[in-house]
């Protein structure tokens, strides 16, 4: 089996070349700015670059991207959460990220990559747990006849609260023994959204999309963004999950360039460029212990389809 490793900008030397950002003109800065949380590297074209900031405690590499002498985001005021990063994320006018940002080291079949079930969790025990806890409280009461889920890349485990129970709970994945395997779910289909991100749902099917922790191998973020908001339901919610371990190398570029800090901004941005969702938001809701962190760091990002 091959191992899930951390997955942060310490394997920069994974990636064909830095991910980089598209010019996308001036932007006028406040006068009260954050950092873009994504390197300098990533600019398409040269420009004015500043020192990359380090945050302490946040595995957070920021630059700010200068476009034609305009700062995109300041160092006057640096968000060190999780849930500062979306607060005021001054996302640029149009989607930043140049195709290469979604390249990977290995660019070989998926399907033949994930042929082989993987009876395995992919994260430690206390980040399972906080994801499940967390799924407690924003799904649906369980045994509700009249409500939907869809788990996208899912596997044998869906990480949901146990015994939980809806009318309708599907599982999209890429193995089949795995999706079999899985008891929280009511059906399900095999699917590799790197070749085809068109979800095989009518519209307005379901109240929640998840995804636990593999938003980072997505090559058509913004595809499959609005197709989880074609499938919702206004008001539905889409909660996207990922720690910092990874298959390194079919993770994409810009997620392998990047940090945990990084990836809440780069995730948000999905949402907020494939429109029709509410803002963003985010939470870190890693297990922590009184003498600090007890696993894996666990991040959600999520937002619901604006109500019509």
């Amino acid at each position: 089996m091959i191992p899930r490793r951390m997955c942060t900008r310490m394997q920069t030397h994974i990636s064909h070349r830095p991910a980089p950002l598209r010019n996308t003109g001036s932007h006028q800065s406040p006068s009260s700015t954050r950092l873009l949380t994504i390197p300098t590297a990533f600019a398409s074209q040269p420009t004015s670059r500043r020192p990359l900031l380090k945050l302490l405690g946040g595995g957070l590499m920021a630059g700010a991207l200068s476009l034609q002498g305009r700062s995109v985001a300041a160092a006057a005021s640096v968000p060190t959460t999780a849930e500062s990063i979306l607060e005021d994320p001054q996302f640029p006018a149009e989607f930043p990220f140049r195709a290469d940002a979604f390249e990977r080291y290995d660019e070989g079949s998926d399907s033949s990559f994930y042929a082989s079930p993987r009876f395995v969790t992919h994260i430690d025990d206390a980040a399972i747990q906080a994801l499940t806890d967390y799924y407690s409280e924003v799904f649906p009461p369980s045994g509700s006849k009249d409500k939907a889920l869809l788990d996208i890349c899912s596997s044998w485990i869906s990480h949901y609260p146990k015994d939980y129970s809806a009318g309708k709970i599907s599982g999209l994945g890429m193995n089949e023994e795995e999706l079999a395997r899985n008891p929280i779910l009511t059906d399900f289909a095999v699917k590799d959204l790197n070749e085809d991100p068109v979800l095989p749902y009518p519209d307005s099917t379901f109240d929640v999309v998840t995804n636990a922790v593999s938003v980072d191998y997505l090559t058509k973020p913004m595809e499959v963004f609005k197709e989880m908001h074609r499938v919702l339901k206004p008001g539905g919610l889409a909660v996207m999950s990922f720690s910092n371990r990874c298959f390194p190398t079919k993770a994409v570029s810009i997620w392998t360039s990047t940090g945990d800090l990084d990836h809440v901004w780069i995730v948000g941005s999905y949402f907020h460029y494939a429109g029709g969702y509410d803002a963003p938001a985010a939470k870190e809701i890693t297990k922590k212990g009184l003498l600090g962190q007890k696993g894996d760091p666990m991040y959600v990002v999520y937002a619901r389809k604006q109500a019509i």
